[in-house]
């Protein structure tokens, strides 16, 4: 006895509802990209950190 399992194969022309590899990295990298921007921006704002020597910028005085 054998069992065997089938799936239909897709329509042609249609789109699959998965988006290429290459679109998905970049969508990911640009949500990354808007995370660690809102997070500075909200360390700066709110909580007034400005980390300048730990960026390696100096201050002439």
């Amino acid at each position: 006895m054998s069992a065997a399992t089938l799936s239909p194969a897709p329509a042609p022309g249609r789109a699959s509802a998965a988006p290429h590899p290459a679109a998905a990295r970049r969508l990911t990298t640009a949500l990354r990209a808007v995370r660690v921007f809102a997070g500075a921006a909200f360390d700066v704002v709110v909580l007034g950190v400005d980390e300048d020597e730990a960026a390696g910028v100096r201050r002439r005085r």
